[in-house]
């Protein structure tokens, strides 16, 4: 599908069954989560090799971050469903008594769905949970970058889900555009910002709502008073996941103080303990998607002293768990978000510095720290803004259902998981009932 009229006859159709009123029901929404529940238990070892042969995920790791962790949105979004739908009563001033108030829940009609391809599947999938659990039809556009997973999506979603009101379209730019051209009443994308803007001023059109969830560099401040050793696994950890193409990684650390030396120390040690002397045999340890994201990489990996990794092959798209130290502000690595396993440490005096550093540049996904200290908390919180802030566990914030998802500023707009999820894509209206006598 390349054309406008193909991608208007799709869209028609999901406005037409919308239109019919049978994706309102609970019953409805319950039943078609129910069916996405089962394309991931019965499909699973069928997504984790298309994973594999995008982005060279193992089993483990595209289980955790892709599958559980969609099952995880999911299951908690069936738990919780009924109560989110019920209307919320809501106090009238006496000047109106008697009289009674409340707020519904209303589906917005036909949700697009723009997935990326660093987590083809679970970015694709979350945001149709939240998107069916509001009562809406939903367009899937899966990432053309991953193609082993968009493929799987385009043949199971219309398998297990209404074809009716679930579609799939597959492709790169030009279907994009052409889909772009179409009215849809709410664009959900995740991507970066460039791109962002493209389906932002799209959606103006038509005056679409959007959500945009992008990216940026989040930072990792280190304090004084921390274990350095526990600090820097952790750190590893998340940074490394998915050989570092996750939205939310940590992209640098400010070392406070005397802490830098001997924090590159102990994150070596902690790339040699989780992936050992050679990470290309770890069977966990991701590929970069493609040699365009692996050139770019590989570009930054001049810049200050390499501590660990700096090992690659563009054949097999293999770039090492890599840290950098003594890095400059000004070196190309610190100019726009990596979005791989490269990891510049810089030292900062204090933590006024720090939080100085944080601010003179966009807001940023998510910020990390690692501090004993409950003013450093403080000041934190109250002196930064991100669209997350995490202390002591890098990356974790996604896999609490309760907590929004979503940047700000440069870093996205709107927010989902769990209830932000159907407040996103749901009309909260506005219902007044004055008795007559």
């Amino acid at each position: 599908m390349t054309t406008s009229s193909a991608a208007a006859t799709v869209v028609a159709g999901l406005r037409a069954t919308f239109a019919t009123g049978r994706t309102k029901p609970l019953d409805w929404r319950l039943g078609q989560l129910a069916a996405l529940r089962t394309l991931l238990t019965e499909e699973r070892e069928t997504l984790q090799q298309a994973l594999h042969a995008d982005l060279g995920k193992g089993p483990a790791e595209a289980y955790r971050t892709e599958i559980g962790f969609t099952l995880n949105e999911l299951d908690h979004t069936v738990r919780h469903l009924a109560e989110w739908l019920s209307p919320r009563p809501a106090a009238v001033p006496d000047a109106f008594l008697p009289a009674e108030a409340r707020v519904v829940r209303e589906p917005l009609g036909v949700v697009l769905v723009i997935a990326p391809w660093n987590y083809p599947l679970q970015l694709a999938l979350a945001p149709l949970v939240g998107a069916l659990a509001a009562g809406n039809t939903v367009l899937v556009k899966p990432s053309e970058l991953a193609p082993a997973t968009s493929a799987a999506i385009a043949r199971l979603l219309p398998r297990y889900l209404d074809p009716a009101a679930v579609a799939v379209v597959e492709g790169g730019v030009p279907e994009t555009t052409a889909l772009l051209e179409q009215r849809f009443d709410h664009i959900f994308y995740t991507g970066n910002g460039a791109v962002g803007r493209i389906v932002l001023a799209a959606a103006a059109k038509n005056l679409t709502p959007v959500t945009l969830e992008l990216g940026g560099k989040s930072p990792v401040v280190v304090d004084t008073d921390t274990d350095l050793a526990v600090t820097a696994r952790r750190i590893v950890r998340g940074k490394f996941l998915n050989a570092g193409q996750t939205c939310v990684a940590p992209d640098y650390v400010l070392a406070v103080g005397d802490t830098a030396g001997r924090l590159t120390e102990e994150l070596a040690a902690a790339v040699l303990e989780a992936y050992g002397d050679d990470p290309s045999v770890d069977p966990e340890y991701g590929r970069i998607v493609n040699t365009r994201h692996f050139d770019r990489l590989t570009a930054l990996l001049g810049e200050g002293r390499t501590v660990a990794g700096g090992d690659h092959d563009r054949d097999t798209r293999y770039l090492a768990p890599t840290v950098l130290a003594e890095v400059s502000p000004q070196a190309a690595v610190m100019q726009s978000e990596i979005f791989g396993p490269i990891l510049p440490v810089l030292a900062v005096p204090d933590l006024d510095a720090a939080i100085a550093f944080v601010n003179e540049r966009d807001k940023p996904l998510a910020l990390y720290a690692f501090t004993e200290s409950e003013r450093t908390k403080q000041r934190l919180t109250g002196e930064t803004s991100s669209g997350a802030l995490v202390f002591g566990l890098p990356v974790s914030h996604l896999a609490v259902p309760e907590l929004p998802f979503g940047g700000v500023g440069e870093s996205g707009m709107g927010r989902y998981h769990g209830e932000y999820s159907l407040d996103t894509f749901s009309h909260s209206k506005a219902v007044l009932d004055k008795p007559l006598h």
